[in-house]
């Protein structure tokens, strides 16, 4: 009887699967979004929503909720799954790593500084990091980027854009091309740039070599990612110190025989670009170029109270062995505050305070915070929350709460931990403007997490506010429309990316025509046939070479859920970059299809053996079509744009299109016209889904448009201008017209697709137990 065959046995499996695993990944998506939303509100109300300063935002219509950003990020727990899309939880833990927006596949975060609430002072500079005073520019902690990793990246960034510019200059007495101030992270990395690129450099540092770094605690982590250095290889591990990274950082200097000029300070810049003159007290140094990658150490923030010039008070501690047998108050409460506080009060024989003036931790790391409290309930720290410094005196501290109580403590010691200001009277002094960001997107490059140089090439600095239409102009002074004509620069964007592509798609051919050539005497036979072939029992599905394709196929089926991993697995994170991952995971899809073909030997037998087959096709037909909706989505330069955006795009269409047809013939031109200002009219009132049905019948008449233009143009190449202008047209007509059903249908795509990879599993497993139940029937029969 049918009901009892293993045919509808597998279906009923199957089916149960899917709704299972559809169930469970609802509940634990629940659970997941119920608890960030807890942590949202908790931080909110712990004032630690707030980020410092590099952060993302993120783009809930755009967000389809794949948790990869999540997952990618460094310090934990910082994103999270608000309303169905991720958001900023805990945003005062957030130090700029940019691990979530590289990961994003679809574009839709952005990596920004300040926020609405709160701005954030930082030197204004264009895309080569180069400020309002041409030939000057500024790097690292100086222009917002904190942490090391992405410091050295922009190092090396600047250093190679300045090989570019400097390249070729015959050499002069007395004159470097590059003159770096600042001997940390950034400004150590811009020197092995400099050497690489054969540019002649001075690097001078106030203090000593390592900067900021050099004035942490002792045995303080600093860095927590590795990183690829020119001339030196991968820099840095998993976990390095203060000390392993400054004496990694000394055999570089060796190694390359880099001369740093320790105890130097600069006190201003004369010149002008091409030939500047810096400052200092005791010499004059004359440079092409100047590369401040100074940080904010030099201008810690003040007390601002009574007794802050007593020799008992300093704003860093790097040693806690000096505070043995000492009262010591720690004031901030931030993480060196925080670390300070913990060294100190980890000796035994020590007295330590902390005074901070909000209620509760809200800018430090979770580990420093649980040590911190662990501490406070052991009595090792006496901690004095909503409080304020009031003035110093040689034997106590005055200290203010909230509720007006003042209090003296007896102290020995005052370490401020007040974070750093902004440089202002020196960068105003050397012609730096600032600028304050809310929620705004720097001009310069932001660092790539795999190390890939994000700096473009040199050229104009963009007016501020102004968005471009386009980057490029062609030969004969047509700008194109934003994304027009940009097939160059998307062919450089992922060249690797592009590289396997093509390894894989030769690979791919390879694979099917050894298949193809083994068995093309025997698939090629009608199934009667076959049965007489010598070949039989080797390539019929049964067979030991039908079985071991099969078997090769499915583990090359399961290496899909790789890129699944890749997106939610510590082990796997920043193993190459997730448009590579993304890359084999359509080369699978397509390669299964074929594969299971030679399998099953180009014929179907059995109702199981055919529903598999099926669903496999189904689920890369979804992953397709989910392609090409991601395609519609519309972004830009990998961030997604607001609908404002597009629709001021498409204005600018309109005020184009006489621009485009300025080089027909005069016959032409109305027909030329007529035929841009058919895809600049709003689409029709019909539904998304009707539009994707009909798209490729308007795609074939686009095309037939196109062909009848042609004749119109003197030259093929302001006709491909007119092409590429007309299809941008078209798409962008396409996105303002369907702008919110696109990004609802692309993440609802994403759960179909899924749900009917997990029943494709199901199906594969029910598909292989039948078989080995009945092929090995006799085993335990």
């Amino acid at each position: 009887m049918l009901s009892s065959s293993p045919e509808t046995l597998a279906i009923g499996v199957g089916a149960s699967f899917v709704a299972v695993s559809a169930i469970v990944w609802s509940l634990l998506h629940r659970r997941r979004e119920r608890r960030d939303r807890e942590t949202l509100t908790q931080s909110e109300s712990d004032n630690r929503h707030i980020p410092a300063s590099l952060h993302p935002i993120i783009n809930a219509d755009i967000c389809i909720g794949s948790l990869a950003c999540i997952s990618a990020c460094p310090e934990g727990d910082i994103l999270g799954i608000v309303d169905g899309a991720a958001k900023l939880i805990v945003g005062s833990n957030c130090i700029g790593h940019g691990r979530c927006a590289a990961e994003c596949r679809i574009g839709a975060i952005r990596l920004v500084f300040g926020t609405s609430e709160r701005g954030v002072d930082l030197p204004e500079i264009d895309s080569q990091f180069e400020t309002s005073r041409p030939g000057v520019h500024v790097i690292g902690e100086l222009g917002g980027m904190g942490l090391i990793k992405n410091a050295i990246t922009q190092g090396l960034q600047v250093a190679d854009h300045l090989s570019n510019v400097l390249g070729g200059l015959a050499p002069e007495p007395d004159l470097v091309d590059v003159l770096i101030v600042g001997a940390g992270p950034a400004g150590l990395a811009a020197a092995v740039g400099c050497r690489k690129s054969k540019l002649s450099f001075r690097i001078v540092e106030q203090g000593t070599v390592g900067g900021t770094i050099a004035h942490y605690p002792r045995q303080k982590v600093v860095m927590t990612e590795r990183i690829e250095m020119p001339l030196i290889g991968k820099f840095g591990k998993s976990l390095i110190s203060k000390e392993e990274l400054l004496a990694t950082w000394e055999k570089i200097i060796s190694k390359l025989k880099i001369q740093v000029e320790e105890g130097v300070r600069v006190t201003g810049i004369d010149g002008r670009d091409g030939d500047f003159t810096v400052r200092t007290p005791n010499l004059r140094i004359r440079a092409r170029k100047v590369l401040l990658a100074t940080g904010r150490r030099g201008s810690p923030r003040q007390l601002g109270v009574r007794g802050e010039d007593l020799p008992k008070v300093t704003y860093n501690m790097i040693d806690p062995e000096q505070y043995g047998g000492r009262r010591t108050l720690v004031v901030g409460g931030g993480d060196s505050a925080l670390e300070a506080a913990i060294a100190i009060a980890e000796r035994d024989d020590t007295e330590v305070a902390l005074s901070y003036r909000q209620a509760s931790f809200g800018k430090c790391r979770q580990a420093n915070r649980t040590r911190i409290h662990q501490l406070i309930e052991e009595g090792r720290v006496h901690a004095f929350m909503g409080s304020t410094v009031e003035e110093v005196t040689p034997q106590v501290v005055v200290l203010t709460r909230d509720d007006g109580q003042r209090m003296q403590l007896p102290n020995d010691y005052v370490i401020a931990c007040l974070g750093g200001e902004l440089p202002v009277a020196f960068l105003g002094q050397v012609g730096v403007a600032i600028k304050r960001y809310h929620e705004e997107e720097r001009v310069a490059p932001l660092p790539s997490v795999n190390g890939a140089k994000g700096a473009p090439a040199s050229g104009t600095r963009p007016i501020s506010g102004v968005r471009p239409i386009s980057g490029v102009r062609s030969p004969s002074g047509i700008r194109p429309l934003s994304g027009v004509h940009q097939i160059a620069k998307k062919k450089k964007v992922g060249e690797s990316t592009t590289t396997l592509g093509f390894a894989l798609v030769l690979a791919g051919l390879i694979i099917v025509g050894g298949l193809t050539w083994i068995g093309w005497d025997y698939y090629i036979l009608p199934r009667a046939a076959r049965m007489r072939s010598p070949h039989h029992a080797f390539l019929k599905p049964a067979g030991i070479w039908g079985h071991g394709v099969g078997i090769v196929a499915t583990l090359f089926m399961m290496s899909n859920f790789f890129y699944a991993a890749r997106k939610r697995w510590n082990i796997l994170r920043g193993v190459s970059s997730i448009r590579r991952w993304l890359t084999w995971h359509m080369f699978v899809g397509f390669m299964s299809p074929l594969v299971i073909l030679f399998h099953a030997a180009f014929q179907s037998r059995n109702t199981l053996a055919t529903s598999t087959y099926a669903s496999l096709l189904i689920v890369v037909l979804t992953g397709v079509v989910g392609r090409y909706i991601f395609g519609l989505v519309p972004s830009a330069a990998g961030k997604a744009l607001e609908l404002s955006s597009l629709q001021a795009d498409l204005e600018r269409g309109r005020m184009r299109v006489s621009e485009v047809t300025d080089f027909a013939t005069v016959k032409g031109v109305e027909k030329l016209q007529a035929m841009l200002n058919s895809v600049l009219t709003p689409p029709q009132s019909h539904s998304l889904l009707a539009h994707l049905i009909l798209r490729p019948f308007a795609s074939v008449r686009q095309r037939v448009t196109l062909r009848m233009a042609r004749p119109y143009f003197r030259d093929e190449e302001h006709f491909q201008i007119f092409r590429g202008t007309f299809y941008e047209l078209s798409r962008l007509r396409t996105q303002v017209g369907f702008y919110k059903s696109l990004k609802r249908l692309l993440s609802g795509w994403r759960l179909f697709h899924v749900i009917l990879a997990v029943l494709l599993v199901g199906i594969i497993v029910v598909h292989v137990a039948v078989s080995l139940y009945i092929g090995y029937r006799w085993i335990w029969s």
